[in-house]
């Protein structure tokens, strides 16, 4: 019972009770860094809201571009910088990234161009000269297409053409480069008018495809008939034309060029498209020639040597160049047993124009059954094909088309083809076969018997001369002697002649006397023939006797 009645020790514990929570106060020195973190924060969200676009641009080289310092340029206006450069995975090349500046998301499409702006010498001549101070910088060039693009390949060099310079681009297929090179003027009519812009080997290894712009508004003088032709450095030729030096200019002297003109012919004159592709000739002479669809073949067949006749040589008629030769061949004749010399020639029927003296107007078709008839007709009037030389210098020869009427008889065979023209040989033939009788002439010549009565001549000559010889020595004995008599009998006879005439001689004074005589003999005569033209009748009464 007194147990019960004692006091528990857990409830004499005295029991804890909660204080109300109590109001704390910012203090002032925590205001500062949380204003700078709002700062920062606010920094920071404008930061990635103001940012640009992020690229890669893969170069071959690093040379020129240094992170932080590079900048990105589009039409000397500032658009980024290069943040990083960076070796690529494989060592071939490097990767430089750059951050672009806000709102040039629309510039990143697909065929944008990115290069290094510095100091080059070049075909087109010496740029970036103005980063000699400034350094370098990335030149950037914005492309047409729709589709956007974060990683790009770097140009080597700056292209040639950038967007929105006025003016079309055409292709040209050639055979061989020659001199020319990305960045090789175009002239026309020896203005300067656009650039070659590139060019790449065809896939067959056969030829050469370019790519070339033509400034405006000289695009719209390249037609569908144009003709380009190599104008590199000095175009010299030396053949059965004569001797001949072109140039464009002293520029595509050193640089090469290319040239275009349609020929003064020309009948179409509607634009080329973009990218038109054309035929680049090597000179100026082929590429004016015409198109060898609208030349005939003929072939012609020469007695005398083909020696200075080249492929090319002009085909001439009365001074017209008509056609030109095809190709030179030998081709052996099991009937005639001989060997052929065949000449084929492509004549262009449009630069002759033949028409009938009166009333025809259209001209002659050289498909026609009239042509035909119109060539045979010349054909027996003595048309006929010549060799002629060209260059004296050179000895090049053409083949000239004229009238031959002391040329013998022949026909043109129609169902051959080619048709062969009727020839005639040349002057130096002629001169060939002139020679040729005369030496026949004189194979026949006897030269034995005539030597041998050449030497019976000198034989009796021989004779003669000594008789003359004889002759000779008999003069000087005998004629000598009477020759010696004689001179001096005909000395004495002038001294007497000299004693004679000499002044004073009485000889001197007997002819005195005798021209006195003379003289008063001649007066006498003269007054009687004076006295008879007074009277005349005194022939026949007389002379009257005088009155005293």
């Amino acid at each position: 019972m007194s147990q019960n009645t004692e006091t528990d020790p857990v409830q004499a514990l005295p029991t804890a009770t909660e204080d109300p929570p109590k109001k704390r106060s910012l203090q002032l020195v925590w205001i500062i860094p949380i204003v700078a973190a709002l700062i920062g924060g606010w920094l920071a969200v404008k930061a990635v809201l103001d940012r640009g676009p992020e690229i890669t641009i893969t170069f071959r080289t690093a040379e020129g571009i240094e992170a932080g310092k590079t900048k990105l340029k589009y039409k000397d206006v500032d658009i980024g910088l290069i943040k990083h450069v960076v070796l690529a995975p494989d060592r071939q090349s490097v990767i430089a990234t750059a951050e672009l500046a806000k709102d040039t998301d629309s510039m990143l499409v697909k065929d944008t161009r990115f290069w290094v702006v510095r100091p080059r010498v070049g075909v087109g001549g010496v740029s970036g000269l103005d980063t000699l101070l400034s350094g370098a910088y990335i030149g950037m060039d914005i492309g047409k297409s729709k589709d956007s693009q974060r990683h790009y390949t770097g140009l080597e060099s700056p292209p040639i053409v950038t967007a929105g310079l006025p003016g079309r681009q055409f292709v040209l297929n050639t055979a061989q480069i020659g001199s020319l090179d990305v960045g090789s003027p175009i002239y026309y009519r020896r203005i300067l008018v656009g650039q070659v812009t590139g060019y790449q080997l065809n896939p067959n290894g056969k030829g050469v495809t370019m790519n070339i712009f033509v400034n405006a508004p000289y695009d719209k003088y390249v037609t569908l008939n144009t003709r380009f032709w190599q104008a590199s450095g000095l175009d010299v030729s030396l053949d059965a034309n004569g001797f001949r030096v072109r140039t464009e200019s002293l520029a595509s002297i050193v640089a090469g060029g290319i040239a275009f003109q349609e020929p003064n012919d020309s009948s179409d004159t509607a634009r080329a498209p973009e990218n038109a592709a054309f035929r680049l000739f090597s000179d100026q002479v082929l590429a004016m020639k015409t198109p060898e669809a609208d030349a005939e073949t003929f072939v012609m067949f020469f007695q005398e040597s083909l020696r200075g006749l080249s492929v090319g040589a002009p085909v001439d008629f009365r001074g017209i160049v008509v056609g030109e030769v095809k190709s030179i061949n030998l081709e052996y004749d099991p009937k005639a047993k001989n060997l052929l010399f065949p000449v084929e020639v492509s004549i262009y029927p449009n630069r002759l124009k033949a028409r009938y003296r009166k009333g025809a107007s259209a001209p002659v078709d050289a498909r026609d059954d009239k042509h035909h008839k119109v060539m045979d007709a010349l054909i027996d009037h003595g048309f006929r094909a010549q060799l002629r030389t060209g260059n004296l210098l050179t000895g090049q020869l053409y083949v000239a088309l004229d009238f031959f009427p002391t040329a013998s008889k022949a026909k043109m065979d129609w169902s051959e083809s080619p048709v062969a023209i009727p020839t005639t040989p040349g002057s130096f033939g002629d001169m060939q076969n002139t020679a040729a009788s005369i030496l026949k002439k004189v194979d026949n010549i006897p030269f034995d018997g005539i030597s041998q009565d050449l030497r019976k001549a000198l034989q009796n000559l021989d004779s003669t001369i000594d008789r003359a010889n004889r002759l000779v020595d008999r003069l000087d004995g005998d004629v000598a002697t009477e020759a010696a008599k004689t001179l001096t009998q005909a000395k004495a006879t002038l001294a007497t002649a000299q004693q004679v005439m000499v002044e004073g001689s009485p000889l001197q004074q007997n002819m005195s006397s005798t021209l006195q005589e003379v003289r008063r003999a001649a007066e006498s005569l003269r007054n009687l023939t004076d006295y008879l033209e007074r009277h005349p009748e005194s022939l026949l009464r007389g002379k009257p006797e005088e009155k005293p």
